[in-house]
């Protein structure tokens, strides 16, 4: 079938988009309240790092745990049980008041905020075909931008007005409204009374897909899916790329307070600019491979060429600082297109899963990427952040210091590219362990 009778399967896409944005209001939160902590704690940059390399070591741990049960739980139950997890631990943050608190409440909202891709990535490919899956990967994914779009227009104000702890406690409370509605609404493709038999088949109308439900045949154990190629290809991508995000999720308000003088509440807008032109690269990069495909390209073509195209336009970000001596706002907008690139790129390595693999072990697979994109970012934060920034800290030269990351960051994807085409040289999936 090349046309769907019905459009539920989107009505499942925005629950997605939803819980990817509270996801990301919850991480970010921190970073936004860093001022009024660092003031109220007496933190510094290390710190500051220490506490960030607590999540991102138990996000690690987290994604490579998380994939394997939601595999085996399903996604019904795994989506709810990972976001009302991490949602208590967002609300925790605010009854804690020392920098150990704060590492143990960051180190609990890493661990379970880290289901949420993989039951993601797994959902998409249970409820679209193949031709789709970019593109509901693009608008899911831009919840992690519309997230990043309202912590700084809210956050900071909420911490003025009341507290920083008031402004955990409201953003951690949004996710338990989420879980209402999800177990409400949710049930599987074959389970879902509002699912016409139409849509149904156009879901499954892959022919590689057609005789697969999501939890036949055999489950594949780590070390069998760690012999693949196209499992280390997923994972090298995630190692290279993911710590690029976190970098501008965690860094990018200190950037601007730091070269520019911003304040919290003056940051607000740059932000949010940042992260609405991401939202338009995230459903753009769905979009692009979507396109081609329709054009008669093969789906592996289309993934291809696009994550290149991606990956160059990410390489303009190294020159965001001398765009900046001219005007703040060259420098904005330069990694507001570098974060728009990463979500483009981001909307389709995820994709690559599904596109490679059989249902059952697309949140295992995406597990053990996010647990090496994890990795990537712990490693960045303690070789490169953690020692640079605080060296060029005390010597007051921070903005060499964003230099380097910024060429890091241009470099990172193109580099990945290179890396996971060379190992996946044509089209060519798994079909058993």
């Amino acid at each position: 079938m090349n046309k769907a009778s019905g459009n539920y399967r989107w009505t499942i896409c925005a629950l997605m988009f939803a819980a990817t944005t509270i996801n990301y209001m919850d991480r970010q939160v921190i970073a936004l309240l860093k001022p009024y902590l660092t003031t109220d704690l007496h933190w510094d940059s290390g710190d500051y790092a220490n506490i960030e390399i607590a999540f991102k070591i138990t996000y690690a741990i987290g994604m490579i745990g998380a994939g394997r049960v939601i595999d085996k739980l399903g996604t019904k139950l795994g989506y709810g049980i990972f976001a009302g997890l991490w949602s208590l631990a967002a609300v925790l943050h605010a009854f804690v008041s020392s920098t150990l608190g704060f590492s143990f409440a960051r180190a609990f909202l890493g661990i379970t905020e880290a289901g949420n891709f993989p039951a993601a990535i797994k959902t998409t490919a249970e409820w679209f075909p193949k031709k789709e899956r970019a593109l509901a990967t693009g608008i899911f994914n831009s919840g992690s931008n519309v997230g990043a779009i309202i912590a700084p227009l809210s956050v900071p104000f909420i911490a003025e007005k009341y507290s920083w702890q008031t402004a955990f406690l409201l953003t951690g409370a949004i996710g338990f409204v989420w879980l209402i509605f999800w177990f409400m609404i949710y049930q599987p493709p074959s389970q879902h009374k509002k699912l016409s038999a139409g849509e149904f088949d156009y879901i499954h109308s892959d022919k590689d897909e057609a005789a697969e439900s999501a939890n036949d045949g055999p489950p594949f154990t780590w070390r069998q899916l760690l012999k693949y190629k196209q499992t280390w290809a997923f994972v090298a991508g995630k190692f290279l790329t993911d710590p690029i995000w976190w970098f501008y999720l965690f860094w990018l308000p200190d950037f601007l307070n730091k070269q520019y003088g911003l304040t919290s509440v003056q940051v607000a807008f740059p932000i949010a600019l940042v992260y609405i032109m991401s939202s338009v690269g995230s459903v753009g990069g769905g979009w692009l491979p979507f396109y081609l495909i329709r054009k008669e390209r093969s789906v592996f073509w289309a993934r291809k060429t696009s994550m290149l195209i991606y990956a160059l336009l990410v390489l303009p970000i190294v020159f965001a600082q001398y765009l900046g001596a001219i005007n703040m706002w060259l420098a904005i907008i330069t990694v507001g297109f570098a974060a728009a690139a990463h979500q483009a790129w981001s909307a389709n390595i995820f994709t690559t899963v599904s596109d490679m693999f059989p249902k059952r072990a697309v949140a295992t697979v995406t597990g053990i990427g996010g647990m090496a994109g994890g990795i990537g970012g712990i490693l960045l934060s303690l070789l490169v952040q953690k020692r640079m920034f605080v060296y060029y800290e005390k010597l007051n030269q921070l903005p060499k210091a964003y230099f380097i990351m910024f060429l890091i960051c241009g470099l990172a994807y193109i580099s990945a590219w290179a890396i996971m085409f060379s190992l996946i040289k044509s089209k060519k999936e798994i079909t058993a362990p």
